[in-house]
């Protein structure tokens, strides 16, 4: 059936390429994530048959998808995403640049549905991520940090999983592989992020006596996150990006993301039966 998908996908392609369709209106779940003088750079506008993630759409295009922004399709939801083809057909659910002009100090709904742009810094949004990484198949979470000098690290946890809005969007996490400090696994003076369910100022889930995050360090809160009591790690604070050893006041980071793509064990398993269905 994924095989199937995927010729669909690459038909629909060709065609348009051919005959040059491209929608009147953009129409996305999360349109509020594009300013609309970005509309026209959505890469695959006008694709009758969406992808259900970044890569899926780099599979189809043979690997010559560029990075940029797509429109996919994760269960029933139409949403606009940025992909990062080059680095494997990965699908931006988070980036912040530290002291960002975007606010990550947000509400439950606003972490819920998304918020800045996906061409800069956003937060794609809970549901959106729940429904990217419930499957089918295993997806995993790469991480990825840069710090002033330039100097970048990254990490990989698989499997990666947010379950649902009536369990709090709980973060689910396997193994871990990277030149980052695993800072969400590890049990680190209460600082165990795996299994936590997601807090935001107005909806606290946290194991703190106050609302972490609430807490603030030098004026700015520390926004949406699956804390514990509360964080070794926070991805999610605009005036210190925070991973542990890796970044924190001391050693500042410029940069970070948060990516989601199918499992390396899934995408071994779709090959073999593609290869069956060709015999």
């Amino acid at each position: 059936m994924q095989c199937v998908r995927r010729w669909l996908l690459a038909a629909t392609l060709v065609l348009l390429s051919v005959a040059g369709v491209d929608m009147e209106y953009l129409q996305a779940d999360n349109l509020n994530l594009l300013p609309p003088d970005e509309h026209h750079s959505v890469l695959n506008r006008g694709m009758r048959v969406l992808p259900r993630d970044c890569h899926e759409m780099l599979m189809t295009s043979s690997g010559k998808a560029r990075d940029g922004v797509y429109l996919i399709q994760p269960g029933d939801l139409r949403i606009v995403a940025y992909c990062a083809m080059q680095e494997g057909g990965w699908t931006v659910v988070q980036h912040i640049t530290v002291n960002s002009s975007v606010d990550f100090d947000r509400t439950w709904a606003e972490y819920k549905n998304g918020f800045g742009a996906v061409t800069g810094d956003h937060w794609l949004g809970n549901e959106y991520i729940h429904q990217l990484t419930r499957g089918p198949g295993r997806y995993k979470l790469g991480v990825k940090l840069v710090d002033r000098e330039a100097v970048t690290k990254t990490g990989e946890y698989d499997p990666f999983l947010v379950e649902g809005e009536s369990s709090a969007y709980r973060l689910r996490l396997g193994l871990f592989q990277g030149s980052a400090i695993d800072a969400l696994t590890l049990d680190t003076e209460n600082y165990l992020h795996d299994n936590q369910r997601f807090t935001t100022k107005d909806r606290d889930n946290d194991n703190y006596f106050q609302n972490c995050a609430k807490l603030e360090f030098q004026g700015v809160p520390g926004g949406g996150w699956w804390y514990d009591a509360c964080a070794g790690a926070n991805l999610n604070r605009r005036n210190v990006i925070y991973w542990q050893k890796d970044c924190n006041k001391e050693r500042l980071c410029k940069y970070a993301w948060m990516m989601v793509r199918p499992s390396d064990t899934v995408k071994l398993i779709q090959s073999r039966d593609c290869k069956k269905d060709e015999l």
